[in-house]
């Protein structure tokens, strides 16, 4: 079989208001990953495709490239383009966006993240020999129609109905035909158009798992359907630290200066709870220890601000395919009283370490005057990490 060049264009660009969310349901996290991160990855990994064409909302696309580098997916055949009003509107900027050498156009929902491999194969290759297809799967249940007060006027033979799905895959100069003929009327899907230009459409096989996340309760299952598919790649690290107090010295905590009538005393700022978060983080990963990746005896380290240390660990981490999942800081002090600085702290160590603020918990407490730290000596942390494979 002739291997054509295809480009996936991938209508994403709906709010999805049937979810009742304050943002387009595509932006939704699943198994730790945006929906629809999901779903460009699925073509991504596809051998077939070559162009891959994300249609989102206008004043998004600055967002969804942010999200493409956060995730550390690079592609060279990506284009992010803006929607139009309909959903047909906006397939069509996608496939202005094809280039010249694109034969196949496969069209998939954004918000069907668990297409597999499988059915994008039988859409490619069935466009190649029939021109036009979609996958679909037979509707199962008993149909029944229902009058307008809500009784039942007949049951409808379902040995002929199928349930349309998406990949839909047509060659190129069919679906610029539909367009030509029918675009300016309302349709479902891509099929609709080909249809009304009388062009013949073919159904290949589905999956009953491509599921499209439209409601609260689809986006559980599809949890489900991830959980029970494959093994989560996670490593869990521990990370402590402790410094002596030190007079001359800004008392520096997760990257936020506090005012206190002494600092902490060491070679870089000092700073016990961030130095503590890296060791979690370098322990996860089997990577030693702060000391080793940063050692007092190099200079450059001399009085650093170790929000940038953390910064090269996140990266570190970032090179090992690990994103950080959450993380659980416990500051021990008999003084100052940190409560104030709490949320300061989380919003800078969540934007460090590229996740939401709520992944980020930090805690303080004393020892009731027992130890180094309640006789205010210094300060000493914990931290404990779950991260997550950024393949996962």
């Amino acid at each position: 079989m002739k291997n054509l060049q295809a480009a996936a264009i991938i209508p994403a660009a709906g709010f999805g208001t049937r979810m009742k969310l304050d943002q387009p349901k595509q932006y939704l996290h699943l198994g730790g990953v945006p929906i629809l991160l999901h779903t460009a990855k699925a073509f991504i990994e596809n051998p077939h495709i070559q162009e891959l064409i994300v249609v989102i909302p206008a004043d998004r696309i600055e967002q969804t490239s942010e999200l493409f580098k956060q995730y550390r997916i690079q592609y060279d055949g990506l284009r992010i383009v803006a929607g139009g009003k309909r959903r047909q509107d906006s397939v069509l900027n996608g496939l202005r966006a094809t280039s010249d050498d694109c034969d196949i156009v496969l069209i998939h929902d954004g918000a069907r993240p668990l297409v597999s491999q499988a059915v994008i194969d039988r859409c490619y290759n069935g466009a190649i020999t029939d021109g036009a297809v979609i996958a679909a799967v037979p509707v199962k249940d008993t149909l029944k129609k229902i009058e307008k007060n809500s009784r039942i006027s007949g049951t409808i033979d379902r040995s002929n109905l199928y349930q349309a799905q998406t990949p839909q895959a047509f060659r190129k100069e069919l679906l610029v035909r539909a367009y030509q003929q029918n675009g300016e009327e309302d349709v479902t899907d891509e099929s609709s158009l080909l249809e009304k230009a009388t062009i013949p459409v073919t159904i290949v096989e589905g999956s009953e798992t491509n599921l499209k996340i439209t409601r609260p309760e689809d986006l559980a299952l599809a949890e489900q359907i991830i959980t029970n598919s494959r093994q989560p790649d996670v490593k869990i690290g521990h990370g402590y630290d402790a410094h002596r107090f030190a007079e001359q010295r800004p008392l520096v905590l997760g990257g936020v200066t506090i005012e206190h009538s002494h600092g902490l005393a060491g070679h870089s700022d000092a700073d016990v709870l961030t130095h503590a978060l890296c060791d979690a983080l370098l322990g996860a990963l089997g990577a030693g220890d702060i000391g080793k990746h940063f050692p007092d005896s190099d200079d450059t380290f001399k009085n650093i601000y170790s929000i940038k240390l953390l910064k090269k660990v996140i990266q570190f981490s970032a090179d090992k395919d690990y994103t950080l999942s959450n993380a659980d800081i416990t500051v021990v002090c008999q003084a100052p009283r940190l409560a104030q600085h709490i949320e300061k702290m989380r919003t800078l160590l969540a934007k460090t370490c590229k996740t939401d603020p709520q992944h980020i918990n930090i805690k303080a407490t004393t020892t009731e005057k027992m130890g180094f730290t309640g006789r205010k000596e210094g300060i000493s942390c914990h931290a404990v990490v779950l991260l997550q494979s950024c393949s996962n």
